[in-house]
């Protein structure tokens, strides 16, 4: 199968694969929608969870859609996520960073899906303007408004003309004024930066439900003045067919479900949230920027797609985590050069930004600082980075605390690196002084490196050699014991300090030699 050629195959594939969950009752979207999602977040292990569609929708005061809400499509878990990519689990960072290094460029086509239905000029209002579509509230009783959450904002940089497109929330504000919560160092907010210099607008819109590469391209982290649309190329393996914008300089994908055109003002700013953040605390109100709508495009009988966020785990901090230990892999293996095998942020207690693994395989001391280093001034919102050695699953907190443990010492291994840029962390300052988006002396975050590499030769890993280890799991399963999930160390391996009298004397042990040993020991007796 070629990949998506919109949602409604990928919905069809999720279907098919037992991965969609079907609710027909009637659903308050202001109320009950979310908060049901939410309930697999909070209740299921991550195989058991899946993406919902809500065929029957109202909102708190009765007004009933024709528009349905899928939730949770791009990234209710791994194995989701996966069949968005079209590819195995474990095949992911590999398509993704081939994605990155052969990205394939967008093709402009005449017409598509998404013109079906125009709304401008004095029709811009005539099915109600964003007040058409059943946009949910995330955080019930907490968030202030309703907010576009898979909105997938395509800009240009002004010197340049490159598309960027990037994910970020909009809260809803009238029939055509959104929000637009896009904070240093966003690439968007670049493009805004230039164009308030220039002292005019800056032309947007937001993709909402389209094939899933643009999601997945949309919420990761990707380096400045790259096409997003063409690393959704290379993830479909094929260009992403655009159609111009009817009022603005813009192109966005042709199959898309929903396009919403405008311009962001650049002569002001107005107050945005609170909103329920990945940190599992409600983002404080802060000055943002506005959207002023322009036009809206849309096919026939669209459906709404929505990403849901909040406390970790949720889809949003499924789609981050995954994307970003790809763009940073690749950042760190091809860009930097350095010997790095893998990149994981564990999607739990909200810790999907804040808490990064870096597994490599060093050859000399310094690459590890050099890892460590790059990958906080890529992101200064990664608090607590450590690199560890390549017997390490970056994934187990168990493994990566044993290297904590016992090849770190403090005063030599662990450093502090000041003054960066954070937002959203309400450990940088108290609520009451807000988020300190826009104050040029807003207070700075800091970073704590870890370098929990070897420094020299080890003995060997305390546990049964592998052959052995294999051996005994036949004869567990033969048993019919349990289902193993073995973690990393499972067996143990030389760490290159250990003697050939070391092997030599454990090899007569396992051939119940060991009195040979005994002997050539009391022939070693030293008197005291």
């Amino acid at each position: 199968m070629a990949y998506y050629k919109d949602l409604r195959e990928h919905i069809d594939v999720l279907e098919a694969d037992g991965k969609l969950v079907r609710i027909k009752r009637e659903i308050n979207k202001d109320t009950e929608l979310m908060p049901l999602v939410r309930w697999q977040l909070r209740g299921l292990p991550e195989e058991e969870r899946k993406a919902f569609l809500f065929s029957n929708v109202v909102d708190a005061k009765g007004k009933r859609y024709d528009i349905p809400v899928l939730v949770a499509s791009h990234a209710a878990s791994k194995a989701v996520y996966a069949l968005g990519m079209m590819c195995p689990e474990d095949k992911i960072v590999e398509k993704w960073t081939d994605a990155q290094l052969h990205p394939v460029p967008p093709r402009i086509v005449a017409d598509g899906p998404v013109h079906e239905e125009v709304h401008r000029g004095e029709h811009l209002l005539e099915h109600g303007g964003l007040e058409e579509f059943p946009v949910p509230i995330s955080t019930p009783g907490f968030d202030n408004a309703p907010y576009l959450t898979c909105a997938n904002w395509i800009t240009k940089d002004p010197d340049t003309g490159i598309r960027n497109m990037g994910n970020y929330r909009a809260m809803l504000k009238s029939p055509t004024r959104t929000g637009l919560s896009a904070h240093v160092p966003k690439h968007l907010r670049a493009h805004w930066e230039k164009c308030r210099k220039r002292g005019k607008p800056l032309p947007a819109a937001i993709v909402i439900g389209a094939m899933p590469a643009i999601g997945f391209t949309a919420a990761t982290r990707l380096l400045g003045g790259i096409d997003e649309l063409a690393v959704a190329g290379g993830i479909a393996g094929e260009p992403v067919e655009l159609v111009k914008c009817k009022t603005v300089d813009i192109e966005v994908p042709a199959t898309a479900e929903i396009v919403i055109e405008g311009e962001v003002p650049t002569d002001y700013m107005e107050r945005e949230a609170p909103f329920g953040e990945f940190t599992g605390y409600m983002g404080r109100e802060s000055l943002a920027m506005c959207f002023n709508v322009t036009c809206i495009t849309h096919r026939k009988n669209p459906i709404y797609n929505a990403f849901i966020s909040q406390f970790c785990p949720s889809e949003s901090s499924k789609l981050q985590v995954i994307g970003n230990e790809a763009a940073l892999y690749k950042f760190l293996r091809y860009d930097c050069g350095l010997p790095v095998l893998d990149v994981a942020f564990p999607d739990i207690c909200a810790s999907n930004r804040a808490y990064c693994v870096i597994k490599m395989k060093k050859e000399n001391p310094l690459q590890a600082w050099q890892a460590l280093h790059n990958a906080v001034g890529i992101d200064p919102s990664r608090k607590f980075v450590i690199a560890v050695d390549d017997d390490i699953d970056p994934r187990d907190f168990e493994s990566v605390t044993w290297a904590m443990a016992y090849r770190v010492q403090p005063h030599r291994d662990v450093r502090t690196v000041e003054q960066l840029r954070v937002t959203l962390d309400p450990s940088v300052t108290p609520p009451s002084e807000g988020e300190g988006h826009a104050a040029p002396g807003a207070p700075s975050g800091s970073a704590l490196l870890i370098d929990a590499t070897r420094k020299w030769d080890y003995p060997p890993v305390s546990l049964p050699r592998k052959e052995f280890m294999e051996r005994a799991r036949q004869i567990w399963e033969e048993e019919g014991l349990p289902a193993l999930n073995p973690r990393q160390p499972w067996y143990g391996y030389s760490l290159g300090y250990w003697t050939e009298e070391n092997d030599e004397e454990a090899e007569l042990a396992i051939r119940g030699e060991y009195k040979q040993t005994g002997e050539k020991l009391a022939r070693q007796r030293i008197q005291m």
